[in-house]
């Protein structure tokens, strides 16, 4: 065990089992305190790397992060403290790893419940080693103005308040971490605040004892006097009663033994930790309580006085010039974190995105406001989710109906098409699923797939002028533009495409209207006068369907259709659609396990 200070302005320490809140609040007490450097110098989490992204003070900073104790030792010599949050079942391991490293001197276990057969350990390899343990079952440890363990004295308002971050006359050391907050606010109200303060944890066994600590407070020369707090069961206070006969302390020494309450009740009384239960008479707050004062303690008759005793130790002291005051200094303003400065009114920020389809915020997400399990109970398909996240608005059932057949109509158009042909070249070329799906999509536009929007535009921007097909094909010759939703490679006059047979059979039964697909058979009929395979295909019958849709279904104003098909939500059909077909050529190509695809020799004309 050390004899003396643990920690001072430039000890820094690893943490293992990363927690962004005891790490920030590490880093803004090293702050407070006017620290030139972070107190954390690495963090560990088993397997990773990289770097946690952090704040020491106004400056944003990036602290190294570790797959392994051994990585971040040999890349941080200096840090000298070992701070585990582990759980109780890895903490004991974790901690040895850590003991075992040559750089490492002090170790604290934040966990509960660590098994005691591992603890006694630990106490063993620590002593034969000299190696400082603090815990398990602790909040840590302080050193006013210089260094504190993680979420030791809480939060910052508390530390300020107890003057934390500047160094005090007075040692403390406890069982209790919660206690411990409490007595840090105690003794700052009456006298100059503490100098260290340690809890050493409320397990049977803990790593280091309430006079392990004494001791070192004694050697301390910033230490005038010493507060302990301990607490019924176990009999950790008598080694300290021993010290004091023994004449190892020469310090003022105020104590008190929390408990004595354990007398009114009838049983066997087990208070919070595991190690306050009392096993007889001698393990009493009360025996222990009377041992300290005969061995020269200064023990109040009760909690409500160890105020008062620690108040006219410190002014006996004062007045002895044993203690002189400490100057008091200003600690700078932590900067408030944005969120919370927004959640209590102070600020206000400007946004970076903006979302109108959904919000998961709540108990479960949303879809324009319908909750996810109104979308389930209510038996919506994916007509109805498109609807809602594409228009958001609910589109009825022979809208979303029709959508669906849209899609079930364009999944796939077999494997020659160029979409379906690169998706599947790149599959066998060994790519993933993504990149083969990709690269099918990329392929989509102006020749392939991607024609529904301007066939859209156009034939709505011709019909809303009123111009007859003839107007409108000789029109688009004119400039040079071939109608797009007309023609096909394949089909013909006499062998019309099935798909857009369907779709205009399933508009003519539940449209309200149907004037703009109308208008494209009319324009139909007048291109077949000019080529047998100048068919409507059925890019163009979901074009001016979908036209239809929309200004049927009385749910949209003019600018809004203009929008929807400025925007390109009807290209969005077929990238959605074909995508089920593209990722099922990916899986078909795997599953047959097709070699790396080279394209025939036969099937290229060489020529210069």
């Amino acid at each position: 065990m050390a004899t003396g200070q643990l920690f001072s302005r430039n000890t820094q320490a690893l943490f293992y089992n990363y927690k962004q809140l005891p790490v920030q609040r590490m880093l803004d007490f090293d702050f407070l305190c006017g620290r030139e450097a972070p107190s954390v110098a690495g963090i560990i989490i088993p397997g990773a790397e990289g770097f946690q992204k952090l704040f020491f003070g106004q400056e944003e900073i990036a602290i190294p992060v570790h797959s392994s104790i051994e990585a971040a030792c040999g890349a941080h010599p200096t840090a000298d403290v070992f701070i585990n949050f582990a759980s109780f079942r890895s903490a004991a391991a974790s901690s040895m790893a850590a003991m075992k490293q040559p750089t490492i001197r002090v170790v604290a276990i934040i966990a509960e419940g660590v098994p005691e057969a591992d603890t006694k350990q630990l106490i063993a390899y620590a002593q034969a080693n000299n190696k400082v343990v603090i815990g398990p079952a602790t909040v840590g440890g302080i050193q006013a103005g210089a260094f504190k363990i993680g979420d030791t004295a809480g939060t910052i308002d508390n530390i300020i308040q107890c003057k934390l971050y500047r160094p005090g006359s007075v040692g403390f050391v406890s069982k209790s971490g919660g206690m411990s907050n409490e007595l840090y606010n105690t003794i700052a109200r009456v006298t100059d605040g503490i100098y260290e303060g340690i809890a050493i944890g409320g397990d049977v066994f803990p790593g280091s004892t309430l006079s392990d600590h004494v001791l070192r407070f004694n050697n301390i020369p910033q230490v005038k006097m010493m507060v302990v707090l301990g607490e019924l069961g176990g009999r950790d206070e008598y080694s300290l009663v021993e010290a004091l006969k023994q004449g190892k302390v020469h310090k003022p020494v105020v104590a008190w033994v929390s408990g004595t309450c354990a007398r009114l009740f009838k049983s066997e009384v087990q208070f919070g930790h595991a190690g306050a239960k009392s096993g007889g008479e001698i393990e009493s707050a009360q025996a222990k309580n009377q041992a300290l004062r005969d061995a020269g303690a200064v023990v109040p008759t009760s909690y409500e006085a160890l105020e008062g005793a620690i108040k006219e130790t410190f002014e006996k002291l004062v007045e002895e010039g044993e203690i002189a005051p400490v100057p008091e200094v200003k600690p700078p303003p932590i900067p408030e974190d944005l969120s919370s400065a927004i959640k209590s009114g102070k600020v206000r920020a400007p946004t970076h995105i903006i979302s109108t389809i959904s919000d998961e915020r709540d108990v479960e997400p949303c879809y324009a406001g319908v909750p996810m399990s109104t979308i389930v109970e209510k038996g919506y398909g994916v007509g109805d989710v498109i609807s809602l996240l594409w228009f958001k608005r609910s589109l009825p059932r022979y809208c979303t109906q029709f959508i669906e057949i849209c899609i079930m109509l364009c999944a796939d158009h077999g494997p020659c098409v160029s979409g379906a042909h690169n998706t599947i070249v790149t599959a066998r070329a060994g790519k993933d699923l993504v990149s083969s799906l990709v690269s099918g999509l990329l392929t989509i536009g102006p020749r392939f797939g991607g024609a529904i929007d301007d066939a859209a535009r156009y034939l709505k921007d011709a019909y809303d002028r009123g111009l007859s097909p003839y107007e409108f094909v000789e029109g688009m010759k004119t400039k040079g533009i071939r109608v797009p939703g007309i023609g096909h490679r394949i089909k013909r006059a006499d062998n019309r495409d099935k798909r857009v047979e369907m779709l205009q059979k399933y508009a003519h039964t539940h449209f309200p209207s149907v004037k703009y697909m109308e208008y494209a058979v009319q324009v139909e009929t007048y291109t077949l006068s000019k080529a047998n395979n100048l068919v409507l295909n059925v890019d163009g019958a979901i074009a001016s369907l979908f036209l239809d849709l929309l200004a049927g279904s009385g749910m949209f104003t003019k600018q809004e259709i203009d929008e929807i098909v400025d925007i390109g939500y009807l290209n969005g059909l077929f990238v959605l659609a074909r995508s089920i077909g593209l990722i099922g050529h990916t899986f078909d190509q795997k599953r047959l396990k097709q070699p790396l695809y080279r394209h025939p020799w036969e099937d290229v004309l060489y020529t210069k």
